[in-house]
């Protein structure tokens, strides 16, 4: 087979749009992975306007979209699949001067904790904090060398002492960093959470699509998975229970025009060059084929990045999920994953969930995704 050719990248943006207000919100709503309650409840009310909504034990929020008229009788079924939980903090224990130990939920860089303002959730409701350290005016020198670790931060929470803290907050009670989205230049979008609130957004927005259009001739099953930062349990559970022929994972990857990255290794995939569509070893070829051959026919921009191994996405355990399921995977760029100030442009959000919504439009009900 030949080597694809890849649309080319657009460096800027056509119009700089503001960010979908469904998608601040669902940036806004605070939901670490297993505690997704509050970003679930916007995504189903929005997904609510179009489809069939429900909401599985796991927290996993599932929108429905039947078949195109006449093709209602035993319809195939795409799951397409994105995540909605975050990176966060848990409390781990409450000290007698009041001062909160904690460890991360999902992957987070110690370096980054230094100094953020954090939020806490509560039965009681919302408690503000800020992540502490010994000032580096006392720091010994072999100590300034070393780059600090989430044993040797706190979250304070401005407490008298223990007995304080402890009437406030609980051991497993969780925290994000307390950040809102803000709108840059050029459509780019800055954000806590954008991995992989996009996904869910791009889940949401793909079936929006297709039942605006009156149906696929597949039956279209959004979710927007829980506990993919932990576990994947959310993915586990609904590829599962949903038996679909087919599935499509939305999640991000990285934005490889910031400084210090080597595209040999990770590939080009800049701001503004559209979805990027998986290829590897856990990938089914035919359903890379399906987005490769629908972007081309939409003309939309995109990039191909390469998977030697496990992608490390929801992907990984919907693949394997009974008996298999052709699985495909389409990522959004973007900038310092994993920290308050990941960076997208809209423009290749949109762009993916135009890509998704096309594809499921041109499934045939004999398409066939067998080897």
């Amino acid at each position: 087979m030949s080597e694809p050719k890849q649309a080319s990248p657009r460096r800027r943006p056509a119009a700089a749009a503001a960010a979908p207000q469904v998608l601040l919100d669902l940036l806004s709503a605070r939901g670490p992975s297993g505690y997704e309650t509050a970003p679930a409840a916007v995504w189903r009310e929005a997904a609510g306007v179009f489809a069939e909504v429900s909401t599985d034990l796991v927290g996993t929020p599932l929108a429905l979209v039947g078949p195109a008229h006449g093709y209602e009788s035993a319809p195939r079924r795409l799951l397409v699949m994105g995540h909605i939980d975050e990176i966060g903090l848990i409390v781990t224990h409450i000290d007698d001067e009041g001062f909160l130990c904690f460890r991360e939920v999902g992957g987070w860089d110690a370096q980054i904790l230094v100094g953020q303002r954090v939020i806490l959730d509560t039965s009681d409701g919302p408690v503000k904090g800020v992540v502490g350290k010994k000032p580096i005016h006392l720091l010994r020198d072999e100590e300034r060398k070393k780059v600090a670790e989430i044993r040797e931060l706190h979250i304070d929470i401005g407490a008298l002492d223990g007995k304080q803290a402890r009437k406030l907050v609980r051991i497993g009670d969780v925290a994000v960093i307390d950040s809102e989205p803000i709108q840059l230049p050029n459509g780019r979008l800055t954000s806590r959470a954008l991995d992989n609130r996009l996904g869910s957004f791009v889940a949401l927005e793909a079936a929006r699509i297709v039942a605006a259009a009156g149906g696929a001739k597949w039956e279209l099953a959004a979710v927007a998975a829980a506990q993919e930062e932990t576990t994947f349990g959310g993915s586990r559970t609904s590829a599962f229970a949903l038996e679909p022929d087919a599935a499509i994972v939305i999640d991000v990857t990285h934005a490889t025009d910031a400084p210090g990255i080597d595209v040999k290794e990770a590939g080009k995939h800049e701001l503004g060059s559209g979805p990027v569509i998986s290829r590897g070893s856990t990938l089914h070829d035919g359903v890379f084929e399906l987005l490769f051959q629908t972007a081309e026919k939409e003309k939309i921009p995109f990039t191909i990045e390469a998977s030697g191994r496990a992608t490390g996405t929801d992907a990984d355990a919907v693949h394997i999920s009974r008996g298999g399921v052709p699985t495909g995977l389409v990522s959004i760029p973007i900038r310092y994953m994993h920290s308050p100030v990941e960076l997208v442009q809209l423009d290749d959000v949109h762009a993916c969930a135009r890509l998704i919504a096309a594809a499921a439009l041109r499934l045939e009900r004999e398409t066939s995704f067998a080897r």
